[in-house]
């Protein structure tokens, strides 16, 4: 019987250690760890399962959060400036009016998640630092109406994204997805929905942006080296002063 005890207990100790038995996190430990981090160093959720968690207008400014499992969870008007979510998990998050200036989103998964009306600067134009990082993301399927440029977004999976403006709801100027001065080299856009979209002086060599909706899109002075345009539809997009050199597909007059 001693023994039977002992082999319980063990058991018991490497199930413990594993994690077998550790608690999920609720908004209110969320809330306690962020309080109670020390200053000058933040709360760390790195690996951690927020899955579906109600975490809405909570403040993870300079907070951890790489590899964190925030799939499905409610970050509406939360504050991510300057969070790391390398590696993220934030499938079908909801991230609108969250505040990302300076975040990294570097190789998170962020497919069919929600992005509208970000807070991405302190004024009405984005400064250089204040510029959030996807580089090599996946925003596949995602719903984004926010002002990207200065990004980096370099090799991001943007394919299917749906980002065209609404052109019911305009009484306040076009709203519009902004990608101006954006770093997407090697970016993928296949399939996405990008009407009235904004991409001036853009770096989008090597994009592909196959079978999307570019319609009415501003490429004024962007680099589209070696871009593929193939079964794209460009009604009304202007390539002004844009660079050309190799893109596949195109089918208006360069210079419109």
């Amino acid at each position: 019987m001693h023994l039977a005890s002992c082999v319980v207990w063990i058991v018991c100790l490497l199930l413990s250690g594993s994690g077998a038995f550790a608690a999920e996190l609720t908004r209110a430990g969320v809330e306690s760890a962020l309080a109670s981090a020390p200053a000058g160093h933040p709360a760390n959720f790195s690996g951690q399962s927020l899955v579906g968690l109600d975490l809405h207008d909570l403040d993870f400014t300079n907070a951890d959060l790489s590899g964190a499992n925030l799939s499905d969870a409610d970050l509406r008007g939360a504050k991510l400036v300057a969070a790391k979510l390398v590696g993220a998990k934030l499938m079908r998050a909801k991230l609108n009016l969250a505040w990302i200036m300076r975040a990294d989103f570097s190789h998170a998964d962020l497919s069919n998640a929600d992005l509208e009306t970000l807070v991405v600067s302190a004024g009405m134009e984005t400064q250089p630092q204040e510029a959030a990082a996807f580089v090599g993301a996946n925003l596949s399927g995602a719903k984004v109406m926010a002002r990207l440029s200065l990004d980096n977004m370099r090799g991001a999976d943007l394919s299917h994204l749906r980002a065209s403006a609404d052109m019911r709801n305009q009484s306040m100027g076009l709203i519009r997805a902004d990608f101006s001065q954006a770093n997407l080299v090697d970016a993928n856009f296949e399939g996405a929905s990008l009407e009235h979209a904004n991409f001036e002086f853009a770096k989008l060599s090597n994009a592909d942006f196959s079978g999307a909706d570019l319609n009415d899109v501003d490429f004024a002075g962007a680099d589209l080296t070696d871009a593929n345009f193939t079964g794209a539809t460009t009604i009304g997009a202007s390539f002004t002063n844009a660079t050309f050199h190799g893109a596949k597909g195109l089918t208006i007059t360069p210079g419109r």
